[in-house]
């Protein structure tokens, strides 16, 4: 019950808000470019972009085109810190809830 109510107070904060937008995004954003560079599907293509930025790195699937090896790069540097923020914003935020704490309105 506390993992709904963190849930749903979540997704009311402005800020909680355009942060998931933001790397959903970005996931998107790899997805396609890994559609178009690589011929994966794009399921494979999600997941590589999931896997990558969270720096879990299976080694499953990597870029085999020198275009798609060089996105990689900038998509590492570009994605990373929004992701790691990301789930950072979210561990604080259920971390607070599950203490019963509000995060003051600015």
């Amino acid at each position: 019950m506390v993992f709904f109510k963190a849930i749903i107070s979540f997704l009311k904060d402005k800020q909680y808000r355009d942060l998931l937008i933001t790397s959903l995004v970005i996931l998107f954003i790899g997805t396609l470019v890994y559609r178009q560079l690589e011929g994966w599907s794009y399921l494979d293509s999600l997941y590589f972009s999931v896997i990558t930025l969270t720096t879990v790195g299976y080694g499953d699937f990597s870029p085999q085109t020198s275009s798609g090896k060089i996105f990689t790069i900038f998509y590492i540097f570009i994605g990373l810190g929004m992701i790691l923020s990301f789930l950072h914003t979210v561990f604080e935020h259920f971390n607070n809830e599950r203490q019963g704490y509000k995060k003051p309105k600015e």
